[in-house]
């Protein structure tokens, strides 16, 4: 070894002990960053799609790089989650998705998105998925007046505290105070709040008046409408109760007039239970008319107070009684069942207690209505339950989409016979509608591995109930065997989706024999023995020696020749096959 390479051996081994020192010293190692899931993880490049990208680690600058699309318009959500808009127009295929931050290492996730062309959209299975839903969601943290009981005819100032529990930003946030019980002073009752980030909160204030007459218990109506980034609106409703004491004196007054001392303007918030439903999903992944499902619920309690002997309704209820939920103290039976309808179990369910910041699941098997058409259908949830300030009926909406996909029967409408590598084959498909109602498709294609197509591709239209549409595909395969011939028909979802159906045949393929010289009637032809010469053929054939003709045996007369005879004045003489004609 040369001193220059030893000099370069240890200028390296200096500089990585140097490297590790660096990268070892405590305290510089930056914060790590990971991505656990991105969602949607399948897009099609006809359409933008907002992704969101979950983990741990993000902040502020944090940025979503898609490889193919370079870097995206990226928001901060939260540190374990990030929202980033896919613009549309982009090339098919598998890409890393990366999140790139200041001061940190960036954080890949491989092959976490797949964009898919507008008619390569993956094939409808029937193996059941869980559809979840990432949306805001706005509860009620807090709520108090401005006196601990309300006094009938008062004035008082309100405030309640606004909570997002949901993963997303709730954005246009409007509070409407109802008139009621209470009516709204100064202002017209409306109130508009400020975006609200996942676990913001923010308080909102609104003088009310007393309604004359009201005794025991009184309740504020509050109806929230918000929308997200999307601009998908939501709404919920709060009814939110309050203690009423008899006035001192006044028109209202039920005992003599006594003075009284003023009471001090302090609030006095009110720790009740606030029960919400945070995500939800179905175990088959496409609702379609007749189809059984089980909705699954995660409900959890995000308010201040233990909610006690809780009761579910699907379809939406109220407590019967009045009073604290109990059997027979509900009534569940007002609800629309026209889309859905339980099986199984009634929409009544008890769910127990559940403590302030739990959570439970519950279950509830539907079944679609035979006559439910396609699309997007509301369905209400109501929770009654106790708690140490009263009974409180929390009422919740989802929605549930209904395809109504194509019945379609893909197959030969006959035989095809035997099919031969190397020759032209006939492929006689059918398409038949075994839907009740038209369907519009688009291009049937035949497509394989190791053969040759023509005529595979033709444009079906609209399909009538019990309609077919028929196409003959030339194949010509190269390979002997089973031949796997895959159909696919394109068309579009009840939601302007396109999507595809995919249906396999599969024929045998016969090796033709190679082709051998002389084997049957490829051969060449022999030609048949000479016949035996006669005696007559011979006397002749000399006499033609002795003139100076042709001597050659004769060949039977098959030729049809003539014979030329030099001297007998006779008729013509049979040879065998020849005529013998006279020179005279």
């Amino acid at each position: 070894m040369t001193s220059r390479t030893q000099s370069a051996l240890h200028a390296l081994l200096l500089f990585s002990l140097l490297a590790a020192a660096v990268f070892a010293w405590p305290g510089t190692a930056a914060a790590q960053q990971t991505i656990t899931s991105v969602e949607p993880n399948t897009v099609s490049t006809s359409t933008s799609t907002n992704l969101v990208v979950r983990g741990s680690g993000f902040d502020a600058t944090a940025v979503v790089v898609v490889g193919g699309a370079g870097a995206l318009s990226t928001t901060f959500i939260g540190p374990s989650t990030l929202t980033a808009v896919l613009p549309a127009g982009l090339a098919p295929g598998v890409f890393d998705v990366t999140v790139v931050m200041s001061g940190t290492a960036d954080a890949t996730l491989d092959n976490g998105l797949t964009i898919i062309g507008p008619t390569n959209t993956p094939e409808p299975t029937n193996t059941p998925a869980a559809t979840a839903f990432v949306r805001p969601l706005l509860t009620v943290q807090s709520y108090g007046a401005s006196s601990a009981a309300i006094v009938p005819g008062s004035d008082l100032d309100f405030e309640m505290t606004f909570l997002n529990s949901g993963q997303g930003v709730a954005t246009n946030i409007v509070a409407t105070f109802v008139t009621g019980d209470f009516a709204p002073r100064v202002t017209g009752g409306v109130r508009a709040v400020r975006p609200l980030n996942p676990g913001e909160t923010e308080k909102v204030y609104q003088p009310l008046r007393a309604a004359g007459g009201l005794s025991g218990s009184a309740s504020l109506e509050v109806q929230v409408s918000y929308t997200d980034p999307n601009g998908t609106s939501y709404t919920e409703t709060f009814i939110l109760t309050f203690p009423v004491q008899p006035p001192a004196q006044g028109p209202f007054s039920t005992s003599t007039p006594t003075p009284t001392a003023t009471p001090t303007a302090t609030a006095a918030p009110v720790r009740r239970p606030q029960l919400l439903i945070t995500a939800y999903s179905t175990d088959v992944e496409q609702l379609e008319p007749g189809t059984r499902f089980t909705l699954h619920l995660d409900i959890e309690n995000l308010g201040a107070g233990e909610a006690r002997r809780i009761t579910m309704i699907a379809g939406g209820g109220t407590a019967g009684d009045g009073g604290t939920p109990g059997p027979g103290g509900v009534s569940g039976g007002g609800g629309d069942f026209s889309k859905f309808a339980p099986v199984g179990s009634s929409n009544v369910q008890s769910l127990g207690d559940l403590a302030a910041g739990s959570g439970l699941s519950a279950e509830q098997a539907f079944i679609v209505n035979a006559s439910t058409e396609a699309g997007a259908y509301p369905m209400e949830f109501s929770f009654i339950y106790a708690s140490d300030s009263g009974t409180y009926t929390d009422n919740q909406v989802i929605t549930l989409l209904v395809y109504k996909l194509p019945r379609v029967d893909i197959s030969l409408y006959r035989d095809a016979g035997q099919f031969f590598t190397f020759q032209p084959n006939i492929l006689p498909l059918q398409i038949v509608n075994l839907g009740r109602s038209t369907t519009t498709l688009g291009n049937m294609r035949v497509s394989a591995e190791g053969v040759q197509l023509s005529n595979n591709v033709i444009l079906i239209g609209n399909l009538d109930p019990g309609g077919f549409f028929t196409l003959d595909a030339t194949v010509i395969p190269e390979f002997a065997g089973p031949l796997d011939l895959i159909v696919t028909v394109d068309y579009n979802d009840d939601f302007n989706q396109p999507r595809t159906i995919t249906q396999v045949i599969t024929v045998e393929v016969i090796e033709i024999p190679p082709f051998e010289p002389g084997d049957g009637d490829g051969g060449p032809i022999e030609p048949p023995p000479p016949e035996p010469e006669t005696l007559w053929q011979k006397i002749i054939r000399f006499i033609r020696g002795l003139l100076g003709l042709d001597t050659g045996e004769s060949t039977g007369g098959d030729d049809g020749g003539v014979i030329i005879d030099p001297g007998f004045d006779q008729g013509p003489v049979d040879d065998g096959g020849g005529i013998v004609v006279p020179l005279k």
